[in-house]
C-alpha cells in the first residue's frame, strides 16, 4: 500500500507542476506536438486562441486536431475559440494534437496545458481512500489552475473591447458637439443676415 500511495503521490505532483504553455501562430501556418501514452490513459487537452497584441479586443478562432498512432483522426474542433478535449487512449503509441491557422490571415497566439496521465476515475465512489481523495483534489486543482489562466486572457480581451467601446462613444460625442456648435454659428448668422435692415440712399 505504501509503495503505490507514494508512486501515486508522485504522479499527482507532476501533474499539478505542469505549465500552460503558448505557441504563436503565423497565418496560413499549423503547429503540432506528440505525446506518447499508454493503453488505458486519458489525454487531456485545455486550450484557447488568443491575441498578443494588448490592444487587440477581438476574439479569435482556431481548429485543433488529434490523431492516433495510424495517423487516424480521433477529435477535430473546427473555428472554436477555446476547447476542453478529454480523450481515452485505446491502443499504445505516439498520439499527435496540432492546432491550425489555415484559414486566417491574422497571427494567433494559442494558450494550452496537455494532460497525459494514467487513466483516473475520479466520480468512483468506491474509491474512498486517501488515494482516491487525493487524485480528486489533484484534477481540482489543476482545472482551478486551468481555468484562471483562460480567464486572465479572456479578461484581457473583454477589458480591450470595453476600453474601444468607450473610445469611439467619446470621440462620437465631441462630433456632435461640433455639428451642434456649427450649427448654432450658422442660425446666428443667417438670423442676424435675415433681420439686418438695408438702407438705399
Amino acid at each position: 500500500m505504501k509503495f503505490s500511495t507514494t508512486h501515486f503521490l508522485l504522479a499527482c505532483c507532476i501533474a499539478l507542476c505542469a505549465e500552460a504553455h503558448n505557441v504563436l501562430l503565423p497565418a496560413h501556418s499549423r503547429r503540432c506536438f506528440f505525446e506518447d501514452l499508454n493503453k488505458g490513459d486519458e489525454l487531456a487537452i485545455t486550450y484557447q486562441f488568443g491575441d498578443r497584441n494588448p490592444e487587440s479586443y477581438s476574439q479569435l478562432y482556431g481548429d485543433f486536431i488529434l490523431y492516433g498512432p495510424n495517423e487516424e483522426v480521433i477529435t477535430v474542433e473546427k473555428s472554436s475559440s477555446h476547447g476542453d478535449i478529454k480523450a481515452p487512449i485505446p491502443t499504445k503509441g505516439k498520439y499527435q494534437y496540432c492546432f491550425s491557422n489555415g484559414e486566417s490571415i491574422d497571427t494567433k497566439d494559442v494558450t494550452f496545458n496537455i494532460h497525459g496521465v494514467v487513466y483516473v476515475d475520479a466520480e468512483d465512489e468506491n474509491a474512498n481512500t486517501l488515494d482516491g481523495a487525493v487524485r480528486r483534489l489533484a484534477n481540482l486543482v489543476r482545472e482551478v489552475k486551468d481555468e484562471q489562466g483562460y480567464i486572465v486572457i479572456r479578461e484581457r480581451t473583454h477589458r480591450n473591447t470595453a476600453e474601444s467601446t468607450n473610445d469611439r462613444v467619446k470621440w462620437w460625442s465631441v462630433f456632435q458637439v461640433g455639428v451642434v456648435v456649427a450649427n448654432s454659428v450658422f442660425q446666428i448668422y443667417y438670423l442676424k443676415r435675415f433681420f439686418e435692415v438695408t438702407s438705399f440712399v
